[in-house]
Protein backbone atom coordinates (compact mmCIF):
# COMPACT_ATOMS: atom_id res chain seq x y z
CA UNK A 1 0.00 0.00 0.00
CA UNK A 2 1.20 3.42 -0.83
CA UNK A 3 2.11 6.06 2.15
CA UNK A 4 1.86 9.70 2.24
CA UNK A 5 4.62 11.01 4.85
CA UNK A 6 3.83 14.73 6.23
CA UNK A 7 7.21 15.26 8.55
CA UNK A 8 6.50 19.12 9.85
CA UNK A 9 10.35 20.09 10.73
CA UNK A 10 12.18 23.17 11.81
CA UNK A 11 13.50 25.11 8.76
CA UNK A 12 17.34 24.25 10.19
CA UNK A 13 17.04 20.98 9.36
CA UNK A 14 14.70 21.38 6.50
CA UNK A 15 17.88 20.87 3.87
CA UNK A 16 20.07 18.57 5.58
CA UNK A 17 17.05 15.98 6.07
CA UNK A 18 15.60 16.63 2.54
CA UNK A 19 19.48 15.78 1.15
CA UNK A 20 19.70 12.52 3.29
CA UNK A 21 15.93 11.27 1.94
CA UNK A 22 17.38 12.38 -1.84
CA UNK A 23 20.46 10.17 -1.05
CA UNK A 24 18.32 7.48 -0.40
CA UNK A 25 16.10 7.81 -3.46
CA UNK A 26 12.48 8.99 -1.48
CA UNK A 27 11.29 12.02 -3.95
CA UNK A 28 10.25 15.28 -1.01
CA UNK A 29 8.02 18.18 -1.74
CA UNK A 30 8.98 20.83 0.52
CA UNK A 31 6.07 23.64 2.03
CA UNK A 32 7.03 26.63 3.82
CA UNK A 33 4.87 26.69 7.16
CA UNK A 34 4.82 28.61 10.16
CA UNK A 35 2.75 26.81 13.58
CA UNK A 36 3.80 26.53 16.88
CA UNK A 37 3.14 28.15 19.74
CA UNK A 38 6.62 30.05 18.82
CA UNK A 39 5.02 31.03 15.37
CA UNK A 40 8.38 30.25 14.20
CA UNK A 41 8.81 29.20 10.61
CA UNK A 42 8.48 25.66 9.64
CA UNK A 43 9.00 23.28 6.88
CA UNK A 44 6.81 20.60 5.28
CA UNK A 45 7.88 17.86 3.72
CA UNK A 46 5.27 15.39 1.73
CA UNK A 47 6.74 12.42 0.84
CA UNK A 48 5.08 9.33 -1.14
CA UNK A 49 6.19 5.97 -0.57
CA UNK A 50 5.51 2.39 -0.25
CA UNK A 51 4.53 1.03 3.11
CA UNK A 52 7.42 -0.96 4.22
CA UNK A 53 9.97 2.35 3.77
CA UNK A 54 8.17 4.45 6.01
CA UNK A 55 10.35 2.99 8.69
CA UNK A 56 13.62 4.28 6.70
CA UNK A 57 11.79 7.82 6.61
CA UNK A 58 11.70 8.09 10.69
CA UNK A 59 15.23 6.57 11.34
CA UNK A 60 16.46 9.51 8.38
CA UNK A 61 14.16 12.36 10.29
CA UNK A 62 15.51 11.23 13.60
CA UNK A 63 18.89 11.37 12.66
CA UNK A 64 18.87 14.73 10.85
CA UNK A 65 15.93 16.58 12.91
CA UNK A 66 17.42 16.46 16.63
CA UNK A 67 16.16 18.56 19.20
CA UNK A 68 17.88 21.10 20.74
CA UNK A 69 17.18 23.95 23.66
CA UNK A 70 17.41 27.64 22.47
CA UNK A 71 16.24 31.11 23.55
CA UNK A 72 13.03 32.24 22.87
CA UNK A 73 13.31 36.65 23.47
CA UNK A 74 10.42 37.76 25.22
CA UNK A 75 7.93 39.27 22.59
CA UNK A 76 5.31 40.79 25.06
CA UNK A 77 4.64 44.41 24.01
CA UNK A 78 2.19 46.56 26.38
CA UNK A 79 1.55 49.22 23.04
CA UNK A 80 3.59 51.70 21.03
CA UNK A 81 7.36 52.35 22.78
CA UNK A 82 6.20 50.17 26.02
CA UNK A 83 7.91 46.69 26.02
CA UNK A 84 8.38 44.27 28.45
CA UNK A 85 12.02 43.61 29.65
CA UNK A 86 11.24 40.21 30.96
CA UNK A 87 14.39 37.64 30.24
CA UNK A 88 14.00 35.30 27.59
CA UNK A 89 12.84 31.61 28.30
CA UNK A 90 14.58 28.43 27.05
CA UNK A 91 12.60 26.20 24.71
CA UNK A 92 13.15 23.15 23.17
CA UNK A 93 13.21 23.38 19.46
CA UNK A 94 13.61 20.95 16.50
CA UNK A 95 12.98 16.98 16.09
CA UNK A 96 10.04 16.26 13.57
CA UNK A 97 5.85 15.58 14.00
CA UNK A 98 4.88 12.77 11.66
CA UNK A 99 1.46 11.86 10.05
CA UNK A 100 1.08 9.07 8.05
CA UNK A 101 -1.82 8.42 5.59
CA UNK A 102 -2.89 5.85 3.31
CA UNK A 103 -3.12 6.53 -0.37
CA UNK A 104 -5.75 5.05 -2.65
CA UNK A 105 -4.23 5.95 -5.59
CA UNK A 106 -0.89 7.39 -6.42
CA UNK A 107 0.80 8.17 -9.98
CA UNK A 108 3.58 10.35 -10.80
CA UNK A 109 2.82 11.96 -14.42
Amino acid sequence: MTKLVLAIINNDDSAIATSALNAEGFFVTRLSTTGGFLTVGNTTLLIGTEDGKVERIKEILSRTCATRRQLNPSSQNYGKGLKSFSPADEVTVGGATLFVLGVEQFEKL
